[in-house]
């Protein structure tokens, strides 16, 4: 039972509201205006969440039924719950965002088709239903890493929420990213990885609703071939669903914040 709940809740001032009047008529009229605030509470349509999961390979490995949604609708009723997954191993973020520019010259290009294809999941999971909150997440920056789009990539990840903000009319979209692991740490493989790492927790933190997850200790294990990995670009099985877990969690406390 958390605070909210003290402040909030008519059951709450139903319970707990009687003490502070003294008089007869004083205490009949608390629990009038108590139970008052209770029918009008439980009248209300319970909220609708809409979360959005997108990015490449880490994301396209993760399974939403694993953690992620069953965490979700623990929460929130299942009813009341709708995922969308579209993600796409290999893929920069310039297969999402569609003003996305190099810092430099003007190749490569952009060109958004992985955005149209999450757009078009999300239409079709909206069709005849509103929601109270959308929430997208995105694990996604080893490509733009290796390819060294570092330097754009925090802008390119603001453009993207704008973008998913403006399609779908709302300016309240809140932003949970996964911060790149530690696979690559002396920038050996992928000359941008700590600096897309470190634009990803930036962004995640300077955002207006935002938030970012750990996933440096979920990339050791064996991998789905059974062999054992250390420090890899990828995660067990079991590294995936703590991933989810995450997910909802920051998810939520989003919501309730």
């Amino acid at each position: 039972m958390g605070d909210a709940f003290f402040k909030a809740s008519p059951i709450f001032l139903l319970t707990f509201i009687q003490p502070i009047f003294v008089s007869p008529r004083m205490k009949s009229i608390s629990y009038l205006f108590a139970l008052s605030l209770l029918v009008l509470g439980c009248s209300q349509d319970p909220a609708t969440h809409l979360f959005i999961l997108s990015g490449q390979s880490n994301m396209a490995r993760l399974n939403p039924e694993d953690s992620f949604t069953p965490a979700v609708q623990a929460e929130f009723g299942a009813e009341n719950v709708i995922v969308v997954k579209d993600a796409w191993g290999g893929q920069p973020i310039r297969r999402w965002f569609k003003n996305w520019k190099p810092a430099e010259g003007d190749t490569p290009i952009a060109d958004g088709a992985l955005y149209d294809s999450m757009m078009a999941k999300v239409d079709s999971a909206l069709t005849d239903r509103s929601v109270d909150t959308i929430t997208f997440i995105w694990m996604q920056g080893e490509s733009d890493a290796r390819q060294s789009h570092g330097t754009v990539y925090g802008a390119s990840l603001i453009g993207l929420m704008d973008q998913l903000q403006k399609d779908l009319e709302r300016d309240d979209v809140q932003l949970v990213v996964g911060r790149l692991s530690d696979f690559d740490m002396d920038n050996a493989r992928f000359p941008h990885w700590t600096m897309v790492r470190e634009v990803l927790v930036q962004t995640a933190e300077s955002y207006p609703k935002g938030a970012w997850i750990n996933t440096d200790d979920l990339n050791d294990g064996l991998d789905r071939q059974g062999n054992e990995i250390s420090n890899d670009l990828h995660m067990p099985g079991d590294g995936y669903t703590i991933m989810g877990q995450r997910f909802a969690d920051a998810a939520i406390q989003l919501i309730y914040e």
